[in-house]
């Protein structure tokens, strides 16, 4: 068994997720960012990886107090779970992610991973070591579901959201295309990794939804055949 994964992503009208210089950029705005608060608030656990924790250093946490008193009222933390893939333990202790909210915090380091980095983070928070080289999500799922994590959000980024596609591990994606531009070809997409090459391989979509918001477009999609 394994938790239901949620994709959540905003890209500029080119399909960027920040810029060349991993710059994070504000690309929805205000309905946006109340609809993805209710969504991390129906979610277990929100996933980022190291890539994210580094540059932008969210807190990951539910903003909305009309959010976090429905989780109280069923029984829940504050906010969900909190989980970071990071294959070589690069977080900061000081990271917001660890230190900002009440609830559980979940690293997914890789057995490279530096021991003393390892049991410091361990203070701060659960620890799952999982594959060699880099943290093997199949099985990091399977660990998850078994802690009660059913539902998971992911926001990001590129990396690990093209390394679960690989996987066949994601049900849903939710992309909001703002309306502009950020181009460069090297800036960052919402699945980045080497890619897929043949056209058996891609992973097919249904489109479910499609709906003005903000300044943009919401697309609503689920995943054929995770």
């Amino acid at each position: 068994m394994r938790p239901y994964v949620i994709v959540n992503v905003a890209m500029s009208a080119d399909g960027k997720i920040s810029t060349r210089q991993r710059r994070q950029v504000r690309i929805s705005g205000a309905q946006d960012f109340t609809r993805v608060d209710r969504l991390k608030a129906k979610s277990d656990a929100v996933m980022v990886g190291i890539g994210t924790v580094l540059a932008d250093d969210p807190s990951l946490t539910i903003k909305s107090e009309e959010c976090r008193k429905y989780r109280k009222e069923h029984g829940q933390d504050e906010h969900p779970v909190r989980i970071v893939v990071d294959s070589s333990a690069r977080i900061s202790p000081d990271a917001s992610v660890l230190n900002k909210g009440e609830g559980k915090r979940v690293i997914a380091v890789s057995r490279r991973a530096d021991v003393t980095k390892v049991s410091a983070l361990k203070k701060k928070s659960t620890v799952i070591v999982n594959g060699d080289d880099d943290v093997d999500l199949t099985s990091l799922m399977g660990e998850l579901y078994s802690m009660g994590v059913h539902r998971i959000m992911v926001e990001g980024g590129g990396t690990l959201i093209a390394g679960l596609f690989e996987a066949g591990l994601v049900n849903e994606i939710f992309t909001f295309i703002g309306n502009i531009i950020i181009g460069g070809r090297d800036a960052p997409t919402c699945t980045d990794g080497e890619g897929f090459i043949k056209d058996s391989s891609f992973p097919r979509l249904t489109l479910q939804e499609a709906r003005r918001i903000d300044d943009g477009m919401l697309l609503h999609w689920i995943v054929e055949n995770p």
